[in-house]
């Protein structure tokens, strides 16, 4: 989550300097607030749903995977919620794949997929 939160860090701060360098002036509030949201919202979906691994999930190896051979938007869509809601928790979902026999997350159980190694 580290290396994804630094790559979507790095998104949104050329969106803001882009933005300061159009209108000449700050800018803050809820439109630039929807924007950033929508350019995080983009970034994982269009990942997962791509590739099924962002860009901290090829670092470590790791891919979401689901039963189907491809993963839809709608379990992109309900990974990503469930991973909104398990940061709302403070990261209680996430730290479900301790208690869980399965090593299955919030994010996992929601959309109906897990995460699996990449082989070398």
């Amino acid at each position: 989550m580290l290396y994804d939160g630094l790559a979507l860090l790095g998104i949104w701060a050329s969106t803001i300097v882009a933005l300061v360098t159009v209108r000449g002036d700050v800018v803050a509030g809820l439109g630039v607030q929807a924007l950033l949201g929508l350019e995080a919202y983009a970034f994982f979906v269009f990942f997962w749903v791509r590739r099924g691994q962002t860009l901290g999930m090829v670092a470590w190896r790791l891919r979401f995977a689901s039963a189907d051979a491809r993963v839809s938007i709608r379990q992109a869509h309900l990974r990503l919620l469930g991973g909104a809601l398990s940061l709302a928790c403070l990261g209680a979902g996430h730290l479900w794949i301790l208690f869980n026999k399965q090593r299955r997350s919030w994010p996992d159980l929601l959309s109906g997929s897990y995460v699996v190694r990449v082989a070398v």
